[in-house]
């Protein structure tokens, strides 16, 4: 787990996201020059998947810097956003590389096949599992880092070649059927297969960027877990309410109302503020929590309970 300090865990994002960028550049020249080589358009499609990925690794590592900027004048909220818009844009070129396969698989077929090298196969089999192995040391990496900071441009970019591992190891059994049975219109047909693969990928990829970026809820444990932090101080508050979340990035924004006795003094709401808001933090490392304080307007003659907001916010939740 990584547990540095901001500026520590930013620098692992970024070696991260440079690690994907280096091995996709690596395995775009490879597979283009054995594709172009034995003349198969899957493994020449497979190229074209690469190269999306290296220009979305490309996206990645830009964005996840840029993120890791403090903020300022003009982004008083950090830069956190670039990281969902990065895993948009990532989505949407994942959709542009399965259309670049789906035509060059087409025009395959309509040919009748193509002039395939057979007897240069043994390249491109090797050249697929090779490629499958790269890629899902990379991904798992990419993959634990962004469980680990949060990071959905990570999370896209890991997607992003697991999706090549799956579709490398597709074309491989594509070309093993092929020198079994001499069906080169088999290349084209496993091209296709594998633009099937990744649009699938890039739809939910979109869908988990499109979230983030119009301030969706956090799931609905992570505020359960909020209400339970806050219910664990019921002998302090007399109630809570308007609890809002949202995730920018990697990072998560709190905020809530907090009803305290009319006869707490300032320090002693202060005091209950910061270590509610240190209770957060310590579940969601890095959060931005903001609590508003307002005394009870209860007229009561003593306060000896706490009212189940935790609850009567959550029904209201899942009737929305």
């Amino acid at each position: 787990m990584i547990r540095e300090d901001t500026g520590s865990v930013d620098l692992v994002k970024q070696k991260t996201a440079r690690l994907s960028v280096i091995s996709n550049t690596l395995l775009v020249a490879m597979k283009l020059a054995v594709g172009c080589a034995i003349g198969s358009v899957s493994i020449i499609s497979e190229a074209i998947h690469s190269g999306i990925d290296l220009v979305a690794s490309g996206i990645a590592f830009l964005s996840v810097k840029k993120a890791s900027e403090p903020a300022d004048a003009c982004h008083r909220f950090g830069h956190g956003k670039f990281e969902d818009f990065s895993g948009f844009i990532e989505a949407i070129l994942i959709f542009v590389a399965a259309l670049m396969i789906i035509r060059e698989a087409a025009g395959t077929l309509i040919a009748g096949g193509g002039g395939l090298a057979m007897e240069a196969l043994g390249f491109g089999m090797a050249v697929m599992l090779l490629s499958a192995g790269v890629n899902w040391y990379v991904s798992s990496r990419l993959m634990r880092v962004a469980k680990e900071t949060g990071s959905i441009a990570l999370e896209s970019d890991a997607w992003h070649l697991r999706t090549d591992v799956y579709s490398s190891l597709a074309m491989f059994a594509g070309l093993v059927a092929i020198r079994l049975t001499g069906l080169v219109v088999l290349d084209a047909v496993f091209a296709l297969g594998v633009a099937v693969m990744i649009m699938k990928a890039a739809c939910d990829l979109t869908g988990r960027a499109f979230s983030d970026l119009t301030d969706h809820a956090l799931p609905l444990e992570e505020e359960e877990r909020i209400r339970r932090i806050i219910c664990d101080h019921s002998s302090d508050i007399v109630d809570f309410h308007a609890l809002r979340t949202r995730r920018a990035g990697s990072e998560r924004f709190i905020d809530l109302h907090l009803v305290v006795s009319q006869d707490d003094s300032l320090q002693m709401a202060f005091d209950l503020v910061k270590h509610i808001e240190a209770d957060i933090r310590c579940a969601f490392p890095g959060a931005n929590v903001t609590i508003r304080v307002e005394p009870c307007a209860r007229q009561c003659s003593a306060c000896s309970s706490f009212c189940q907001t935790g609850e009567q916010e959550a029904g209201r939740r899942h009737r929305i």
